[in-house]
């Protein structure tokens, strides 16, 4: 190996864990978890609504695009679980991210990943259904004003609102 490679892959292998310094992998994320990170990692419903009113979260669903296309909430992002290491760019570092998912199986792998990549991340603790549940009748109006532009009436229509 010529000199100017060999300096380049020691440079390239001592720069890139400062690089990724905030990024904690898997086993340092095991060795810090404890009974409170057990709690840290998720959210409820009613939780969730209160950020998404603040504008201080990132709804992620994460559930397979035939789901997705079958039914889905109004807002957030989709982001099928085998596309997210893909679509990192397209989450916002700078606000608290929620992965769900129907129950919450695939929530937990995707913010599982999401940890080691450094976001602040949270799965939906009652999941999607859960979400659903929360959201019926008056409750759905909560977040009419965080949908996305567009017929408010198309958008109440996803919630079960049908209006007059």
């Amino acid at each position: 190996m010529t000199k100017p490679l060999y300096f380049l892959l020691l440079l390239t292998l001592l720069l890139t864990p400062l690089l990724h310094a905030d990024e904690p992998t898997l086993e340092e994320y095991l060795f810090q978890y404890d009974y409170a990170a057990r709690w840290d990692m998720k959210i409820t419903s009613r939780e969730l609504v209160g950020l998404l009113q603040q504008d201080k979260v990132q709804f992620v669903d994460i559930r397979f695009a035939e789901e997705h296309a079958t039914w889905r909430m109004g807002f957030g992002l989709h982001i099928p679980l085998p596309d997210l290491p893909r679509q990192l760019h397209r989450l916002d570092p700078d606000k608290l991210v929620v992965t769900a998912c129907p129950l919450k199986d695939r929530a937990i792998i995707a913010m599982t990943y999401l940890k080691t990549k450094g976001f602040n991340v949270k799965y939906l603790s009652d999941g999607m259904l859960g979400l659903a549940e929360y959201l019926r009748g008056d409750m759905a109006l909560e977040l009419t004003d965080i949908l996305p532009p567009g017929d408010a009436s198309d958008h109440l229509e996803s919630f079960g609102i049908c209006p007059g």
